[in-house]
């Protein structure tokens, strides 16, 4: 299941403030996507992926993590 929002810049720069507040200090991330509540744990990865085709370019900054 894909769960996938459009946010404005002030809205998208606040969840990124967040998150790295989070990360930093080793805290669980709380965010909510198109009305589902996502609870990100301590122990996820993160990586940085930049996708190229010949129309357009694309940076996602993903975070992972298995179930427990």
């Amino acid at each position: 299941m894909i769960v996938e929002k459009g946010y404005s810049k002030a809205e998208f720069v606040s969840k990124l403030r967040r998150l790295a507040d989070a990360i930093e200090n080793e805290n669980r991330f709380d965010i909510q996507i198109a009305g589902e509540q996502i609870y990100v744990p301590t122990r996820a990865e993160f990586t940085i992926e930049h996708e190229r085709s010949d129309e357009e370019e694309e940076v996602e900054f993903q975070i992972k993590w298995k179930r427990e």
